[in-house]
């Protein structure tokens, strides 16, 4: 009797290793063989397992494929987690930004998200997926951004939430228009870095000033709503 928990644990590993290989397999898959390509064989066959385990495991290829999506965006968010505790600026979020984008293009996890992205145009299933891995990025972008605008003036009239949103688009376009123009992508970048300096000068004014700040972006927004 005492062998049999062992037994258990043992199998429970020995399946959640498995499911790791399918989930790394997926991913890889789609780097070197595009969507067109990605079947539960080819799966199979890059994950050194047999083909019916994607079966057995996930049910079909597009629920293995979902959950790969959710499986990478969380291996490199866990990655990077550390980094964006420590971030407490919009300019040091771009520096994070910027080496998460040279990491992710060199590891090929830019050439999986555009599959992904492909993919989801017809395959509503992996459309739904695609978009919960890059919420998990925009919930972690707004946690930072909440934080690094407390306090500012620009805190107040800012919609936190939608700017995680908007940042995490343009980083997803940023990530795939930098393969047809470096250069573009580049400048791009280098625009964001201006608004961020920007802001850093907004939050290094003086109390009076920065009143003068906000009065005028109160004056503005009500300008908008009206």
């Amino acid at each position: 009797m005492s062998g049999e928990p062992r037994s258990k644990a043992a199998r429970s590993s020995s399946a959640e290793d498995t499911r790791n290989k399918l989930l790394a397999g997926a991913l890889a898959t789609l780097t070197e063989q595009g969507i067109a390509k990605t079947s539960a064989r080819s799966i199979a066959a890059t994950a050194g397992v047999n083909q019916a385990l994607v079966f057995y495991h996930f049910g079909t290829v597009d629920d293995l494929l979902a959950a790969a999506c959710r499986y990478g965006a969380e291996q490199r968010l866990a990655a990077y987690r550390e980094r964006l505790d420590a971030v407490r600026s919009l300019g040091e979020l771009l520096v994070v930004a910027r080496e998460l984008n040279a990491s992710e293009r060199a590891g090929g996890q830019v050439a999986v998200l555009g599959q992904l992205l492909a993919g989801g145009q017809t395959q509503p299933r992996l459309a739904a997926a695609t978009a919960a891995g890059l919420a998990l990025w925009t919930d972690e972008i707004e946690r930072v951004l909440g934080r690094v605008l407390a306090g500012t003036p620009l805190a107040e009239f800012v919609d936190v939430p939608g700017l995680a949103k908007a940042a995490s688009a343009a980083f997803v376009g940023l990530e795939l228009y930098e393969g047809v123009d470096p250069s573009g992508a580049e400048r791009a970048l280098a625009s964001l870095d201006q608004l961020a300096a920007l802001a850093a000068a907004l939050e290094g004014l003086g109390p009076v000033a920065q009143r003068a700040v906000r009065s005028r972006l109160r004056k503005s927004g009500s300008r908008g709503r009206a």
